[in-house]
């Protein structure tokens, strides 16, 4: 009894923790949805890129940085500045807790990511949008959605 129980609850945290990685044009027809399409001055295909190349889409990607703070979730937030890890933090900008920038439902990743353009005025926060995305031609990173 004692094995199928840790059995059972061995697949239950497998199951939760199983990362949700994106397709393209959900997450063009998520963004579209959640007004990013333009929101600042930055089309989709900015938002569509910068996911890409900041977590291939991924809503758990987690990376560690040498300062000792964490990038989290498919835009890659930083805990140092803008989200609550384990305990309070004087910074938390977009006072969500880090955790919640991990899941398949991506509405706190968004809001906070909206804050962070407006607060920063543009997406040079992020690293891989500066690298790859800033001043490309971003059309078909939307194309074939049915989002334009």
């Amino acid at each position: 009894m004692k094995i199928t129980s840790f059995l059972i609850l061995i697949v239950c945290l497998i199951t939760v923790t199983k990362p949700k990685v994106y397709t393209r044009c959900k997450l063009a027809k998520i963004f579209t949805r959640a007004g990013l399409d333009n929101y600042r001055g930055f089309s989709l295909g900015n938002w569509i890129c910068m996911a890409y190349y900041e977590s291939h889409y991924n809503t758990t990607a987690q990376n560690v940085l040498d300062d000792g703070s964490t990038d989290y979730g498919i835009f890659q937030i930083n805990s140092f500045t803008w989200c609550r890890q384990e305990k309070v933090q004087e910074k938390n900008h977009c006072h969500v807790a880090c955790a919640a920038l991990l899941t398949d439902d991506l509405t706190d990743a968004i809001i906070c990511a909206k804050k962070i353009v407006k607060v920063t005025e543009g997406m040079n926060y992020w690293q891989g949008w500066k690298k790859h995305c800033e001043g490309k031609d971003l059309s078909e990173w939307g194309k074939g959605c049915n989002v334009f």
